[in-house]
């Protein structure tokens, strides 16, 4: 089974050395994403729920663009910089999703890319 390097607009380009999404299969993998205007490009480091509706928003663009949706989601992973801000997380999160909600792992990191408090990757399958 071959892997396929999505293209995406030029909107999604990755800030680093990666590929936003690599497809194998009927699988989709999603590098993480963080709470960029993918318009502006400006990062948003106002409160956790802002910054978690941002990037699910991101995310939910980014399936869009491949004809998938998050109804596809199957894995996601979220890191954050603060764990004591997981009920905010969550509740945001919870509100993307229709009551079956894909497996989940939350890990709090010292640190992410660009000094943001949230990042979340995903594993979607085509059907």
């Amino acid at each position: 089974m071959g892997k396929e390097y999505v293209t995406l607009p030029d909107k999604f380009s990755p800030v680093g050395a990666y590929s936003q999404v690599v497809r194998v299969g009927n699988l989709y993998f999603i590098s993480g994403q963080i709470s960029m205007d993918l318009d502006t490009k400006n990062i948003m480091k106002s409160d956790i729920r802002a910054q978690t509706h941002q990037v699910m928003k991101n995310i939910k663009e980014m399936l869009t663009h491949i004809h998938l949706s998050l109804s596809h989601i199957v894995k996601v992973t979220i890191f954050t910089t603060n764990l004591e801000k997981f009920s905010d997380i969550n509740e945001v999160y919870a509100a993307y999703f229709n009551g079956n909600f894909p497996a989940r792992s939350c890990i709090q990191v010292s640190r992410l890319p660009l000094d943001v408090d949230i990042e979340i990757e995903v594993v979607a399958a085509a059907d």
